[in-house]
């Protein structure tokens, strides 16, 4: 009977060893094949997702520090949410969507993994016909899905006094693109910060520090959202 108990114990000894040998071997190999499909995809779980802010002065920060601009504010704010994305300044001030169509090539040797056009409030300011802009954003969204960078768009509005056919012209635009391309839109980028004097530079179209932090408030639902909803973002890096 003794024995038997020595028996069983020795046993019951060597199962438990070899259990915990084969429970760790599963787990070299899971991990291993996760670090492989890691390597193939060219990402790290540490690798941030690139947002890319193809924008004009709106974006640029004109008149700001560069720590105030919106791109850096959007950025601070995703940090804050735990959000590991690096927000990359692509606005020109004074530029519109002709000139962003052409630094297209330019901007994506950053190899950004998502851009935000914030585009054609200088098209509407020179009363640019509103065909134009939607062509010129047209073109530049098919570019930047063709290389392979998920697109979202931001809308302006035009003033009231412009006349009611060019406001539903301008207006209309962002939508009737948003829609034909399948890309998020965020409706109006000054949404919250338009004709309020205390929230913009003394011009009154520039938002002063105050109205970029409204401005990224009001934004960072958005930003959220899509980040969750592009499954896409996290791509093998481009040549």
């Amino acid at each position: 009977m003794k024995l038997q108990a020595r028996y069983g114990g020795f046993t019951a000894a060597v199962n438990s060893r070899i259990a915990a040998i084969l429970a760790l071997v599963l787990c070299v190999a899971v991990a291993t094949g996760i670090s492989t499909a890691h390597a193939q995809s060219g990402q790290t779980a540490s690798e941030p997702v690139k947002l890319a802010i193809l924008g004009d002065s709106l974006a640029a920060g004109y008149g700001l520090a560069p720590a105030q601009a919106f791109p850096t504010r959007l950025q601070a704010a995703l940090k804050e949410k735990g959000r590991n994305v690096t927000v990359i300044n692509h606005g020109v001030s004074g530029d519109t969507t002709a000139g962003g169509l052409e630094r297209i090539d330019w901007m994506m040797g950053d190899k950004p993994d998502i851009v935000m056009v914030e585009l054609g409030g200088n098209d509407m300011l020179r009363a640019l016909d509103p065909a134009s802009t939607e062509k010129n954003l047209d073109a530049i969204i098919g570019k930047l899905k063709e290389a392979g960078a998920t697109v979202w768009l931001v809308g302006m509005l035009a003033p009231r006094n412009f006349g009611p056919e060019y406001v539903k012209q301008f207006d209309g635009l962002f939508k009737t693109l948003a829609d034909k391309h399948g890309v998020p839109l965020y409706p109006f980028f000054l949404d919250g910060v338009a004709q309020d004097p205390a929230l913009n530079q003394p011009d009154g179209i520039h938002p002063n520090a105050k109205g970029v932090d409204v401005i990224v408030e009001r934004i960072l639902p958005f930003v959220t959202k899509n980040l969750d909803d592009a499954a896409s973002v996290r791509r093998p890096a481009r040549p």
